[in-house]
């Protein structure tokens, strides 16, 4: 954690964290960012392995320790818990690059967005990264809605938002497993906060066996469509005014 005791951070990067072996490494790209002040809060939600590796990091980060509820429940208490005023979610096997906080916090103070997502780069289990990025094609607004009906297209661990937008929102819907990230980004959508999007690749998304994305998928797919049986409606009246006359 890169402040004294009473010094407040800008942005605070969150890091749920449930018996991951890769922890070390999103704990290293935390402290590496090149944008200071940050506080650095791993929220361990219940594990019972793989907690030594945080002792390494004593002095440098936070840590909250919680009984196991889930990612929407640790990421809860962590941004409730967080003192910037700007949240980030780093899941723990992640990676930031980086100058991702100092690039991602200058496009948000300049544009005015409360909320943001950036471009990112897939790797392997052995933090292989592939040589080309996942990027939106098409940028503009409209597009990016008409694309939150069939998906969920903002990955995660590339948002930051303020800390008042979150607190706005009620947080990640806990009883969603595994989609509470698209029922939030929906929730903002509709309540009138556009989603900017920074088309650089600033975020490490590692694919592994053990990952839920993998390992739920049917689960994950129903939650979706149930997702989108809430807000399609009112999207499609979202995206109606926005269609140019």
């Amino acid at each position: 954690m890169r402040l004294d005791s009473n010094s407040r951070p800008s942005v605070t990067i969150v890091i749920p964290f449930y018996n991951d072996p890769y922890i070390r490494e999103a704990l290293g790209s935390a402290l590496a960012q090149t944008y200071e002040p940050i506080e650095i809060l791993v929220v361990n939600d219940g594990s019972d392995r793989e907690t030594e590796h945080l002792q390494q990091f004593d002095g440098r980060i936070s840590v909250l320790n919680k009984r196991n509820g889930g990612t929407a429940s640790a990421l809860n208490a962590g941004f409730r818990g967080a003192r910037g005023k700007y949240v980030a979610w780093l899941s723990s096997d992640d990676r930031f690059r980086p100058d991702k906080i100092e690039k991602q916090l200058r496009f948000m103070n300049e544009s005015g967005y409360s909320i943001s997502h950036t471009a990112f780069w897939r790797m392997n289990g052995y933090g292989e990264v592939d040589k080309q990025p996942i990027a939106l094609h098409d940028r503009s607004m409209l597009h990016f809605y008409r694309s939150l009906l069939v998906s969920n297209t903002v990955n995660g661990c590339t948002v930051m938002m303020t800390r008042a937008l979150f607190d706005r929102m009620g947080g990640f819907n806990e009883l969603l497993p595994f989609t509470h990230d698209y029922d939030l980004w929906m929730r903002i959508v509709l309540s009138g906060f556009p989603i900017g999007y920074l088309n650089e690749p600033l975020t490490e998304y590692r694919i592994h066996p053990g990952m839920g994305t993998l390992r739920h998928q049917k689960e994950i797919q129903q939650e979706i469509a149930s997702i989108q049986e809430i807000y399609s409606q009112r999207m499609q009246h979202l995206l109606s005014a926005l269609q140019p006359n």
